[in-house]
């Protein structure tokens, strides 16, 4: 693996002050209404409840095709638990809207590899385009982290030619060397995001973990010439502050990364005020 010392002992006050000098008290996009649409293209339009039925998902799935009915961008994905992925996949089809899935214990990591495995199986079965795979907190914060590296190798080697968002719960890993060092792992074992949140815990996306994260990558890309995609996710509710993430992704990482194979954000109720700004004359 790698070696990532930067964040080495560094609290994430000062990771905070850093991501103030990145964003700048009174900076702002040039253009508003353009990078709202940007904005709901890298969205995995989510619904991961415990309410959820049959209805709710197909009211998700038509919403999503709305959006490109309103001459608006679709969404990158919906984001819905396993036992919807072939209704998602069915109602969506003829779409670019991509079917994701939450699989291999989700929300909390905390099942043996082999029942993991065997629900990460039934959502490929289903149709799954992309697995959103959360990492065993308790396992990593034992420093075991072999154990954590091996199970995602093995997740990746099963999702071949699909979409793996490695999700770190970054609000239970208490630093940003945790942080860091769980991005890496997450990279080195193959993941083709690394994420944030479940959307299951406070605090779920920080600028702060989203900040960390990002050097991970840049550093990462620096020494392999690799590149790997982000998703902040859980309580991105108003445009401002996906604004926020997003400039963060353009400062850090530059404009390339602005697309949805390397920028996605996980959120439900954005994609109506996002809207609401687009349809406005």
């Amino acid at each position: 693996m790698f070696s990532f010392s930067l964040l080495s002992g560094l609290s994430f006050v000062r990771v905070e002050e850093q991501v103030r000098d990145v964003l700048g008290e009174g900076k702002q996009n040039d253009d508003q209404r353009l990078v709202c649409r940007k904005i709901l293209s890298l969205l995995d339009f989510t619904s991961l409840e415990g309410s959820d039925n049959a209805a709710k998902i197909e009211l998700l799935c038509r919403k999503a095709l709305s959006f490109g009915e309103k001459d608006l961008p679709y969404p990158a994905a919906v984001c819905i638990y396993p036992p919807f992925v072939s209704q998602a996949r069915r109602l969506l089809q003829g779409s670019p809207i991509k079917v994701a899935t939450t699989a291999g214990a989700f929300p909390g990591g905390q099942m043996s590899l082999a029942v993991k495995l065997e629900e990460i199986r039934y959502a490929i079965r289903e149709g799954a385009d992309e697995i959103d795979l959360v990492i065993s907190r308790g396992t990593f914060l034992e420093e075991k982290y072999h154990v954590v590296f091996r199970e995602l190798d093995v997740v990746r080697e099963l999702c071949k030619g699909l979409t793996l968002k490695v999700i770190l719960e970054t609000g239970e890993l208490k630093s940003p060397e945790n942080i860091a060092k769980a991005s890496e792992i997450a990279i080195e074992a193959g993941a083709d995001f690394i994420k944030t949140s479940t959307g299951k815990i406070l605090p779920a996306a920080t600028e702060e973990a989203m900040y960390t994260m990002l050097l991970v990558i840049r550093e990462y890309h620096r020494k392999t010439g690799k590149k790997v995609g982000i998703k902040p996710a859980g309580g991105i509710v108003e445009p401002e502050k996906a604004m926020r993430y997003y400039r963060l992704v353009e400062e850090i990482l530059g404009k390339e990364w602005l697309s949805p194979d390397l920028f996605r954000i996980g959120a439900s109720r954005l994609a109506d005020n996002l809207v609401n700004i687009l349809i406005q004359p």
